[in-house]
């Protein structure tokens, strides 16, 4: 999805909350205790935020390997196995125990598949890949994938490395609050959470993060004002 980047006064860059999962409060102690059945029915609303989440930090060297969806499908049934042992599922932090757990999964899945002995899948890379999953690549390639013609390879692949290095501006704070924002699509609550802050310090960041990254991008051509809105997802 994508859409007009906000101003820092505006509602939607600082936009805290979605309304709090429905149900009752035992639902999720009846999760905790493992029930399999209701933990399912909760977990596919989740799902297109998780293979979301998942196509954004999938390595692109495996990309035509992994399927996002078979990602999260393996992530679920991860899930399934750790109900009785994890004492942090409540409708606050719901989706994020399931965010860690799918990347947890998809880490594991990276190291089983660049490691492996029987296929190097460094050969399959292309000249857009960038170097590796961590944030600054997903989101230096996301930038770029969003902004130019995809039929363009060679200039996608520089415009790729132009981003990346114009990031390194920005401290790996500010690039992942950008990317938990804009490209995961977490709510301001959500990456509180995950960053460890308080609501309003997360907003705070995010909205300084995003002047910062104006900033930076303002020496790549292509970016300014008007385009960097169709590059980045539009936060929820």
């Amino acid at each position: 999805m994508t859409g007009r980047i906000p101003d820092a006064n505006s509602p939607a860059a600082a936009n805290d909350d979605q309304p709090p999962l429905a149900g009752a409060v035992d639902v999720f102690g009846r999760v905790r205790a493992g029930d399999g059945r209701l933990f399912g029915e909760l977990f596919e609303p989740a799902r297109p935020r998780l293979v979301r989440v998942v196509t954004f930090r999938l390595d692109r060297r495996l990309a035509g390997r992994l399927d996002p969806e078979d990602v999260v499908q393996d992530s679920y049934l991860e899930c399934l196995k750790r109900l009785e042992h994890c004492e942090a599922i409540d409708r606050d932090t719901f989706f994020v125990w399931l965010r860690m757990v799918t990347l947890q999964t998809l880490t594991d899945l990276h190291r089983k598949h660049l490691q492996a002995k029987s296929r190097d899948a460094n050969r399959d890379r292309s000249l857009q890949a960038p170097a590796g999953p961590d944030t600054s690549a997903c989101l230096s390639s996301a930038l770029a994938d969003g902004l130019s013609s995809p039929s363009h390879h060679t200039a996608q692949a520089e415009l790729v490395l132009l981003v990346q290095a114009a990031l390194q501006e920005l401290s790996p704070n500010d690039q992942e609050i950008i990317a938990l924002r804009h490209h995961e699509e977490l709510t301001n609550q959500e990456v509180a959470q995950v960053l460890g802050l308080q609501v309003k310090a997360a907003s705070i960041r995010y909205i300084r993060a995003l002047t910062r990254l104006r900033q930076v991008l303002s020496t790549v051509p292509g970016f300014d004002n008007s385009t960097l809105g169709s590059a980045l997802a539009k936060p929820t």
